[in-house]
């Protein structure tokens, strides 16, 4: 939105930063008054976690904002270098979520919440920058009107593409959880230094937020308390309504989630949790065993079988935990082998020039080809082949393989199971 200048206030004698609008932007009507809301979105609120606003001037061409000075590391740049622990995330989630509660209160909709918008001071404290997407309510609006009055026209897509909520992603209307949802991939990626949400495009992304399922914090990093992972999971909900209506209702979860890490006392996940392990999900699994499945568990079942019955016989019923452990990693790595196979076969076919796009919903491919060659439908069927070959459990996968027009890759780009779309259709 501007560029940004180090000045001094002489008649204060502090420093400050100048947000100027290049002259290039200042004949756009448009770019000039989001640049004015800006100072008056970001000036509106009055938060020690939001960087103040001193006063917009115009002085002949130049339109320019002077703000506080805020001098620190942005969010995304600790988050990459590993430099916030658990309690630091959870101290700048806190203060950043009441602050754009303040914000919502007053009636304004940030629009752009990411790591990059986030500074953390020398001192430590958090500062919300760049209100230039920002919606506000009209004047005299009452605050309850505020879901209506901040909502984006539908049809555009504003933001940035990998903190977009769904609603933005999809072009549709937006209020204050949108925000919600954006300050929920900032938790996320605080938790475990990378983003919930990318793709191999712009177009992947906002399909992956748009549709896909969030991994869990809690399988990416199995000492992160379950209580947090259950904030960024309600942040994350797919539907406006099932997430958190205020973020002050998050940031006071966020305070007993503090306190736990405080205390040392955690609902981290349990171990045996961790290893995937379901009686449910034994049963099935072993009813469900192909011929290969069958050989790859029974061998190596009967190998820890044995080996662990000796050693229980020679150092007592402890000495076979480890055998027993071993057991239920092979059953987790059992149940999740489809899903890894079902990757190998999308990383391989797009690798092939005819393939436009690939698509997966449970057991069933989609393969969208242009000018394919007899060799295509042969390399496609070998993997296929080699995919059903290395499942231990279920029914085989099976494969449609068909022509559709740029049209109809972009249309099919939009429903749920698309792993790959050509990088050109995607953007």
């Amino acid at each position: 939105m501007g560029e940004v200048y180090l000045a001094r206030d002489t008649r204060l004698g502090r420093a400050a930063a100048l947000k100027v609008l290049p002259a290039d932007l200042m004949s756009d009507p448009e770019r000039r008054q989001r640049f004015m809301q800006e100072a008056r979105a970001a000036s509106a609120v009055n938060h020690p976690a939001i960087a103040q606003i001193y006063g917009i001037e115009e002085d002949d061409d130049v339109v320019f904002i002077a703000m506080e000075l805020v001098e620190g590391s942005t969010v995304r740049a600790l988050a990459e270098k590993g430099e916030l622990d658990v309690p630091s995330a959870v101290q700048v989630a806190r203060q950043v979520a009441d602050a754009l509660a303040a914000a919502h209160a007053a009636g304004i909709v940030h629009r752009d919440i990411k790591s990059d918008n986030i500074m953390i001071t020398h001192d430590g404290h958090p500062k919300i920058l760049d209100f230039g997407l920002a919606k506000l309510r009209e004047p005299g609006v009452d605050p309850d009107e505020m879901a209506t009055m901040a909502m984006t026209q539908a049809g555009m897509v504003m933001g940035t593409v990998s903190y977009m909520s769904p609603e933005q992603a999809r072009g549709l209307s937006t209020d204050h959880r949108s925000d919600v949802f954006s300050f929920g991939v900032v938790l996320y990626e605080m938790a475990t230094g990378r983003l919930p949400f990318s793709g191999a495009s712009a177009l992947d992304t906002m399909h992956s937020i748009a549709f896909e399922p969030t991994e869990p914090i809690t399988t990416i990093r199995n000492e992160l308390p379950r209580a947090l992972g259950a904030v960024v999971d309600r942040c994350l909900q797919k539907e406006p309504d099932d997430r958190y209506q205020d973020l002050k209702d998050c940031a006071r979860d966020l305070d007993r989630v503090r306190r736990q890490v405080d205390s040392g006392v955690t609902d981290a996940v349990p171990f045996f949790e961790r290893l995937s392990f379901r009686p449910s999900a034994f049963t099935r699994g072993l009813a469900g065993l192909t011929p290969k499945g069958v050989t790859v568990v029974g061998a190596w079942t009967l190998a820890l079988s044995g080996i662990g019955i000796t050693a229980a016989i020679e150092g007592g019923l402890g000495a076979a935990i480890p055998f027993l452990i071993a057991g239920l990693l092979l059953f987790g790595h059992v149940q999740r082998r489809r899903q890894g196979l079902r990757k190998r076969f999308v990383k391989k076919a797009r690798k092939l020039k005819a393939v436009q796009l690939v698509g997966v919903q449970e057991d069933q491919l989609l393969v969208i080809v242009e000018d394919p060659t007899a060799g295509t439908y042969l390399k496609l069927n070998s993997m296929l082949e080699s995919v059903n070959g290395g499942l231990y459990s279920g029914q085989p996968l099976t494969m449609e393989v068909r022509e559709a027009g740029d049209q109809d890759i972009r249309e099919l780009a939009m429903t749920s199971g698309v792993q790959y779309i050509r990088k050109d259709l995607a953007g």
